[in-house]
Order: structure tokens, then C-alpha cells, then sequence
């Protein structure tokens, strides 16, 4: 069975257009997939600062472009994607409580909905009542959650896949890893990954 590695920061609107397609990819191709929350914040200080330098300083003309292209990509993917008035955003809780949520069996119903929180309903997802509704609207305990993501072990985990991505050659988010030693970036290169994936 060909294996699929999916590293991911539900921050990142890219992602969210990818992650809105994997499953479906997952099932067409029969792989196994195996979720990695990481903090793409962590990535970009390491591997990518470049991004701060492009955030703070935008072209105007790659500005348009790029939030056509965001629309033109949520409108193909059949997803919302507005402006968060809360941007970046810090994602740490969220993407802690995505490690909880992963050995609870309901990492994907978590990420669903913490994307659509910040990216469809424009919540700011740092927050713990935002964590809170989206934990109970998935079946989570947020008293459970809320005391887990303080763990060193949650804490560790997220820190641990965060340097395992950039040590395997990552610098953002979604990266995949078909059969352990492909690596794809991107929201746009899932018909490769699917290509490789039936290959494998």
C-alpha cells in the first residue's frame, strides 16, 4: 500500500485547498495517509523567512493576482476563503488540540472545522471559546483538550513534526511525502502526488 504524509498548519489558506481534496485523493488511490500537524510558523523561521519579508512589504501586482488566484482555487475546491481579520494567526492551541484530536480518532472532523472557523467564518481560532465550539461541534471534550495541550508530551509531538518536516526538506505548508522520500509542496501539485501515489 503506497503511503501518503500529509504535514499541515490549519493557518495557511493553501492548505485548506488542499486538505479539501486529500481525502477524497486518499480514497481514489487506496494509499494510507498519515496526518502530521505541524506549526508553519516554526518551518518559516527556520527554512523561510522570506515569507515576513513578502508579507510586510507586498507588490501590488502580484497582491492581485495572488488573491484572484485564492478565490479562482476556493470557487474549483467548492470552499470559502475570506480575509481573517486576525492574521497570521497563532495557531499553537489549535494545532496542539489537532494532536489531541488525532489520538481521539477525529483529527480530520477537527481540522475540517477548525479551517472553516477561521477561513469560512473568519473566527480567530487563537482563541479558547473558538477552540472550544469547534472541539464540541466535532465531539471533543474541551475540558479534556484544554488541559491536554498544556502536556509536554502534545507540546513535544507538534514541536517534534514540525523539525521533522523542515529536516526532511520542507519549508511550508501542505507537504507530502509519498512512500516516505517524495516530496511534493503545494495545493496545486495534487494531481502529481495522485500520479505518484498510483505509481507507488
Amino acid at each position: 500500500m503506497a503511503k501518503l504524509e500529509f504535514f499541515f498548519d490549519c493557518s495557511s489558506p493553501w492548505t485548506y485547498l488542499a486538505f479539501s481534496r486529500i481525502e477524497d485523493l486518499v480514497a481514489r488511490t487506496g494509499a494510507e495517509i498519515i496526518w502530521k500537524p505541524v506549526l508553519v510558523g516554526g518551518i518559516f523561521n527556520a527554512v523561510n523567512e522570506s515569507v515576513y519579508e513578502a508579507r510586510a512589504n507586498p507588490h501590488p501586482v502580484k497582491s492581485r493576482y495572488y488573491n484572484k488566484d485564492l478565490k479562482d482555487w476556493a470557487r474549483y475546491c467548492g470552499i470559502e476563503i475570506g480575509k481573517p481579520p486576525v492574521f497570521p494567526v497563532r495557531a499553537v492551541d489549535a494545532m496542539r488540540a489537532a494532536i489531541v484530536a488525532q489520538d481521539e480518532g477525529k483529527l480530520p472532523a477537527f481540522a475540517w472545522a477548525t479551517f472553516r472557523a477561521y477561513w469560512g467564518e473568519l473566527k480567530d481560532i487563537s482563541q479558547p471559546s473558538v477552540l472550544e465550539e469547534i472541539c464540541t461541534g466535532v465531539g471533543l471534550d474541551w475540558n479534556k483538550v484544554s488541559a491536554r495541550i498544556k502536556d509536554e508530551d502534545v507540546k513535544g509531538r507538534l514541536r517534534a513534526n514540525t523539525e521533522e518536516v523542515i529536516a526532511r526538506g520542507g519549508f511550508g505548508s501542505p507537504t507530502m511525502f509519498v512512500n516516505e522520500t517524495d516530496m511534493y509542496f503545494g495545493n496545486d501539485r495534487l494531481p502529481l502526488v495522485e500520479a505518484a501515489l498510483k505509481n507507488g
